[in-house]
C-alpha cells in the first residue's frame, strides 16, 4: 500500500526530531532524515524545501526565522541587537513552541527520543539552528571581525536566557516582560555585533 502524503509527513517529522536531538543541527541532513524516515530524500524536499524549514516545522516554530533576517538587516547596524533579541523572544512566544523547546531541552524527554540523548546535545542543536539561520547571516551582514567566534557568543547569550527563563525558569527573569529583556540584553548583542561602540563611547 503506497504511503500518503500525511503518513509521509508524520514519518519525517518523527524522524527529524529525532535526528535533531540526537545529532544536532549541523550534522543532521536532508538524506538522513529521509533515511531514517522510509522516503526518498525528493520527499522531504517536496515537503520542507530545505533543512531550516524542516527544523522550523519540527520544532512547530511560528515561522522560519531565516525570512525574518530582510527585515533584521533593511533598518540598518543600529538597534539591530534589540531586534535581534526581539526575534528570538518572538520565536519562543508561543506557548506550544515553548513546550516543545522544553521537552527537548529537558534530560528526561531527551532520554526518551534517543538512547543516548542528553541535554546538552538538545542545546546544541536548537543553538545550531539559531546561528545558521538568523545570527550566522547577520554577523555576516555586518562584516565584523572574529564573526565565528562572535557568532558563538551571541548564540550562546540568547541560548542562556531562553534557557533561563522558559526552562529552568529563574526569577525574576521568568516574569519580565519581553520589552525588559529586550532593553537589557539588546546592547549586549548591539556591542558584539558594533565592535566601534566601545571607541565611539569614549571621551
Amino acid at each position: 500500500m503506497p504511503i500518503t502524503p500525511q503518513d509521509a509527513s508524520t514519518a519525517v517529522l518523527q524522524a527529524a526530531r529525532v535526528a535533531f536531538a540526537s545529532r544536532g543541527y549541523a550534522v543532521t541532513t536532508i538524506k538522513s532524515v529521509a533515511a531514517a524516515a522510509g522516503v526518498a530524500p525528493a520527499v522531504v524536499r517536496s515537503l520542507y524545501e530545505n533543512k531550516d524549514r524542516l527544523f522550523t516545522a519540527a520544532m512547530r516554530l511560528p515561522f522560519d526565522p531565516a525570512d525574518a533576517v530582510p527585515d533584521l538587516l533593511a533598518p540598518g547596524l543600529s538597534g539591530m541587537g534589540e531586534r535581534v533579541v526581539r526575534l528570538t523572544l518572538t520565536l519562543v512566544a508561543d506557548e506550544a513552541v515553548r513546550r516543545d523547546l522544553v521537552r527537548l531541552l529537558r534530560s528526561d524527554a531527551a532520554a526518551s527520543a534517543t538512547a543516548d540523548g542528553s541535554t546538552v546535545d538538545q542545546l546544541r542543536a536548537v543553538s545550531e539552528f539559531l546561528s545558521a539561520t538568523v545570527v550566522d547571516r547577520v554577523v555576516a551582514a555586518v562584516g565584523v571581525p572574529d564573526a565565528r567566534l562572535r557568532v558563538s557568543v551571541i548564540s550562546s547569550y540568547l541560548m542562556g536566557i531562553i534557557t533561563a527563563r522558559y526552562v529552568m525558569k529563574l526569577e525574576p527573569l521568568a516574569s519580565a516582560t519581553d520589552e525588559e529583556i529586550v532593553a537589557m540584553v539588546g546592547p549586549a548583542i548591539q556591542a558584539l555585533l558594533d565592535p566601534t561602540m566601545n571607541r565611539k563611547a569614549r571621551p
